[in-house]
């Protein structure tokens, strides 16, 4: 670890090997006093939560064990994120997929991020149907859906990068319908969908 000067009041902090601030310092120690609290923050100052999340993405009580945190910002290739969220997605993990998703919305080609966006709310939809909340799992389930399909028709591509995208839509127009018509919480590794097809 090395250490760097906060920059607001002088004082040095240790910081991770990413520069950042290790989960549960915050960049101004003095807001407790305040009334304020601590808040986990990286470098910037930006809130960073750091508790421990299960694998649908809820957090659970710092101390307890979870499941392994997807990396932000990281810049895969086309082909890499299909692998990665599907992997993902299959081990019942879709939050951390969408999370793979977001990437490439965030990193890839302007004409390819609604594409990945329209993917990345299906695999919130999933998630959110997964945890319970069944009326915003449809809504993500059939925007999501609806993302896709009109990337798909605006692009001329209905198989980018291998991805089966009218099954995709299908996938998620079928599966906001039974969650709706049944009121049942769906599990998520059984639900996955076939990127590929």
């Amino acid at each position: 670890m090395s250490a760097a000067e906060d920059g607001s009041d002088g004082r040095e902090r240790d910081l991770d090997e990413g520069g950042r601030l290790p989960y549960g310092q915050d960049r101004d120690p003095d807001r407790r006093d305040r009334g304020l609290g601590l808040r986990d923050r990286d470098l910037d100052g930006r809130a960073r939560n750091a508790r421990p999340r299960d694998g649908l993405g809820r957090p659970l009580p710092y101390g307890t064990a979870g499941v392994a945190r997807q990396p932000e910002g990281i810049v895969r290739t086309p082909a890499a994120t299909v692998a990665e969220a599907q992997e993902l997605l299959d081990a019942g993990k879709p939050f951390h997929a969408h999370e793979v998703f977001e990437d490439a919305w965030k990193s890839g080609p302007a004409r390819e991020r609604g594409l990945w966006r329209a993917l990345a709310q299906t695999a919130v939809g999933l998630t959110h149907a997964a945890r319970g909340n069944l009326t915003g799992g449809v809504r993500l389930l059939r925007r999501g859906a609806g993302g896709v399909e009109e990337w798909a028709r605006e692009s001329g591509e209905p198989r980018p990068h291998g991805l089966d995208l009218d099954g995709v839509v299908r996938w998620a127009r079928d599966l906001a319908d039974r969650v709706e018509a049944t009121g049942d919480v769906v599990d998520a590794r059984a639900r996955a969908p076939r990127l590929r097809g």
